[in-house]
């Protein structure tokens, strides 16, 4: 805020022009404070919205496997439910992408958490009275993840709109999205052990109903995309894929990260499952996957110090911390070192998550916002889904370790080839 000099030819008649005053210096201002800036309250009511939804889509797995389970299903039925939520998500993302676009992100938030509250409650009741039919959970399943595909495109833009500094909020967002995800399965699991499965599914219910409400609050006011005109469904679809295309930075992180997510992030989870489980338990197993969240955590904390003036670069650097977990993993050493390695790994990626949302919410322009990003996910969904399917069948044939081993190679190939590209290698952040 600066105060400005007196004007003395404001008043008809006054004394004869005095020689301009220099401006003042800035007064201080608890609104200019960065702490201030982030939390003011479109961001609070964001930040309750998205913790809630993060921490109810976390008590989904436990929720599905104790209910199907204990009502006597067989072990496949899980993971056709867990497919009936996750199909939908990544099929009709793209979609929900062209809808937020078209009719604000703030809507169809709410019109997805007023779904996925819908499934979950009747979930609930079923559960809770009795032993719902199978089709009738894959159903609901596929609601819940028609809802994620609604709300998903929506986040990338409304950050920029409810907070000041982009990357600070959104190693903040990734800060709280890596203790829910630790928190909600936990809570599930007791929950279950206490009550039922239809208790978790009411608590979930609960947090879409505490996500929709605080998004109902959320007033933005207009952005210029908001009125932008519009054309028909496909031909934004198909405008969303040019302007996806006119990007090389943006189409070529995406194509690597393609490759990346089916040969690396696809099979390392459920290799990581499989090897830590038969070595050493499900106990250990559950506690190096919270090792993981706490190293997401520390991630999300540096990106909140660490402003890279070329944040793609900084961010390809750290994703090489992810070859310290394959390769403890494909060598089988000790549970400290399989901790060093999910620890590493964690901070890795979420490092990178931050530096890549806030690349792409800064740099791409926000009427087309919500459809590129909904191609980033349909993109990630699809590989890595893939690659988590064939991680079996090819640890069966391959061996584990090689197919680990495998992934911590591509996983430096993809870093030299981010690093390689000029338009991602110098990139410069923007604010």
């Amino acid at each position: 805020m600066r105060i400005p000099a007196a004007d003395p030819q404001a008043a008809p008649g006054g004394p004869s022009p005095l020689p301009p005053l220099p401006p003042l210096p800035p007064l201080p201002s608890l609104c200019e404070e960065p702490g201030r800036q982030l939390w003011n309250r479109h961001f609070r009511l964001f930040f309750v919205a998205r913790t809630a939804a993060v921490f109810g889509d976390g008590m989904i797995p436990v929720a599905l496997t104790a209910g199907l389970l204990g009502a006597g299903r067989p072990a496949s039925s899980v993971g056709y439910a867990l497919a009936c939520w996750m199909g939908p998500l990544a099929v009709f993302v793209l979609f929900g992408g062209v809808l937020a676009d078209r009719f604000t992100p703030r809507r169809m938030m709410i019109i997805a958490d007023a779904l996925r509250l819908a499934g979950a409650s009747v979930l609930a009741v079923s559960f809770a009275t009795g032993n719902p039919p199978l089709w009738a959970v894959y159903a609901l399943s596929s609601v819940a993840g028609v809802g994620a595909a609604l709300f998903q495109p929506g986040v990338a833009s409304t950050v920029p709109r409810v907070a000041p500094d982009v990357q600070r909020a959104n190693a903040v967002l990734r800060v709280s999205e890596a203790l829910m995800t630790m928190a909600g399965p936990a809570f599930a699991g007791v929950l279950v052990g206490l009550a039922s499965a239809g208790a978790v599914y009411a608590a979930n219910a609960s947090t879409f109903l505490v996500s929709g409400a605080c998004l109902f609050l959320l007033r933005l006011a207009p952005a210029p995309s908001d009125e932008a005109p519009r054309g028909s469904f496909l031909a934004e679809l198909v405008d969303g894929w040019r302007e996806f295309t006119a990007r090389s930075w943006l189409w070529g992180v995406i194509a690597v990260w393609t490759v990346y997510g089916f040969a690396v992030l696809g099979p390392m989870l459920p290799l990581t499952a499989v090897r830590v489980t038969e070595a050493h338990g499900s106990g250990t197993y559950g506690a190096l996957m919270a090792v993981n969240g706490a190293g997401s955590v520390v991630g999300g904390l540096l990106a909140l110090r660490l402003r890279p003036r070329r944040p793609l670069a900084a961010g390809a650097v750290a994703l090489t911390g992810v070859c310290v977990n394959l390769v403890v993993l494909g060598l089988g050493l000790s549970v400290a070192a399989l901790g060093a390695g999910q620890f590493v790994a964690g901070a890795a990626s979420a490092f990178w998550l931050v530096m890549w949302s806030t690349t792409v919410q800064t740099h791409v322009p926000p009427e087309s916002l919500n459809r590129l990003h909904a191609y980033d996910v349909a993109g990630s969904l699809l590989m890595v889904a893939a690659g988590r399917a064939l991680a079996g069948p090819l640890a069966g044939r391959l061996g584990a370790p090689e197919v680990l081993f495998a992934g911590a190679v591509v996983n430096i190939l993809a870093v030299a080839v981010l690093l390689a590209a000029r338009p991602v290698r110098r990139l410069e952040r923007i604010g």
